[in-house]
């Protein structure tokens, strides 16, 4: 073991070698010596923590809402493809509608020329035994002549349902929607 004491060695030389581990054991026995030193007014925990909230709730709200703007423009596209869809629906509806207005008004104007050319009382029958609605529709187109004769053969009941029927489609007041 070397001794620490040497006679050749000279006392600043024992100064030399004893101020490291001295100044260590100096530093060592004060509490905190090697703590951060926080001025007074320094940022606690809890302020650290509100700082970091802070921080951070610009960029989350801005990812919040990024998201949400994705979500919304998904419904968009789903909302436009329904619109699209009921669209195109709508399209045929009113083009199967108009055929069948088109097929209506011919069959009830070839409708109206046979009833035209029979005779009122086999007209009568026939009018008084199918849908009042249409009835009362070739009724309306044939001659006021043709028409009261017809009319006259009729069962009264029925007549008088049909005689409304054109009454009402005749009145102004009438809404024209049909529902």
């Amino acid at each position: 073991m070397k001794t620490i004491l040497n006679h050749e060695m000279t006392v600043l030389q024992l100064l030399r070698r004893l101020a490291l581990p001295a100044a260590g054991l100096v530093l060592l026995s004060i509490p905190g010596a090697f703590a951060q030193e926080h001025p007074e007014g320094d940022i606690t925990s809890q302020d650290e923590i509100k700082q970091f909230c802070t921080n951070i709730a610009d960029p989350a709200r801005d990812q919040r809402y990024l998201l949400q703007k994705q979500e919304l423009e998904k419904l968009r596209a789903d909302i436009d493809a329904r619109v699209a869809e009921m669209d195109k629906r709508k399209a045929e509806y009113q083009d199967w509608l108009k055929r069948r207005d088109d097929f209506l008004k011919q069959a009830e104007a070839g409708l109206t020329e046979i009833y035209k050319k029979m005779k009122p009382d086999a007209a009568a029958l026939q009018l008084q035994d199918m849908n009042i609605e249409v009835a009362s529709a070739v009724i309306m187109r044939l001659s006021p002549r043709q028409s009261s004769l017809i009319l006259n053969e009729m069962d009264a009941k029925k007549a008088a349902a049909i005689a409304s029927i054109i009454a009402s489609a005749s009145d102004p007041n009438t809404s024209k929607d049909p529902s």
